[in-house]
């Protein structure tokens, strides 16, 4: 539910193991992102308490700030309240049986980083302060480089081809959910700068048409072109169908 009094990374991933069980028990792929988004915020709260960050404190402001927009808008979405057109739009496609596994977790990554992380971020630090961030927010990157490769590995057990394809192709495929979430972090960054520094009704005019551009990315996402369309019905042949089977691989 929208409100949830979330103070510390620990509750973050509490909220996100109950949406997780509640959409395997449905056998939604909701779930798919979820539990990618889950293993990244415990690998970042092992980065805080490893003490990786200038400013560990700050960083968990953040990362509670920017889950919440996420759980605030799974909770909106299931009861039927409005979210934001971008989580509309991703959620909408998780009702669909003709999309990839990949697909649907670059449609998350696409809304909650180009959308909510540049919101949380530019909350987090609101004007100059934004500036003092900026080398915590790269050492992230990191961090997410060694949690998607980890997840490669499983999406080799969901889409047996993989392994193979990444053999012949000297692994440079290897790096696809990677690619995709570091350049939406590049971009995210680059929108949480101008938000910070932005008051008003300019920031909300700014964040309306940052909606309107990820809805548009999404549609891309969902529906690629000719080319790019039939490569993904060979990888979508060629996946394991048991939505619930595929978040325990995924896990």
């Amino acid at each position: 539910m929208p409100g949830l009094n979330i103070t510390d990374i620990n509750g973050v991933l509490l909220e996100l193991d109950k949406i997780i069980a509640q959409c395997e028990k449905e056998g939604s792929r909701q779930a798919y992102f979820a539990v990618l988004y889950r293993q990244m915020t415990d690998a970042i709260r092992s980065g805080i308490s490893g003490n990786i960050f200038e400013n560990a404190s700050r960083m968990e402001k953040l990362d509670v700030i920017f889950a919440k927009r996420y759980i605030d808008a799974w909770h909106c979405y299931r009861n039927e309240n409005p979210c934001s057109l971008s989580w509309q739009t991703a959620f909408d496609a998780c009702e669909k049986n003709n999309l990839t596994v990949v697909q649907h977790l670059v449609l998350g990554i696409n809304t909650h980083i180009n959308l909510d992380l540049s919101i949380a971020a530019a909350e987090t630090a609101p004007g100059q302060d934004i500036f003092k961030m900026r080398a915590d927010y790269d050492r992230i990157n990191d961090i997410i480089a060694n949690a998607a490769n980890n997840l490669q590995i499983r999406l080799e057990k969901i889409w047996w081809p993989m392994k193979l394809l990444m053999r012949i192709s000297n692994n440079r495929h290897k790096a696809v959910i990677n690619f995709s979430i570091l350049k939406a972090r590049q971009t995210a960054w680059a929108s949480a700068a101008a938000m910070a520094l932005t008051e008003g009704p300019a920031e909300k005019n700014y964040i309306a048409g940052l909606d309107n551009t990820v809805v548009a990315l999404a549609n891309g996402i969902i529906n690629p072109g000719t080319w790019a369309g039939f490569v993904l019905k060979i990888v979508h042949w060629a996946e394991e169908r048991d939505v619930r089977k595929i978040i325990s691989l995924l896990k």
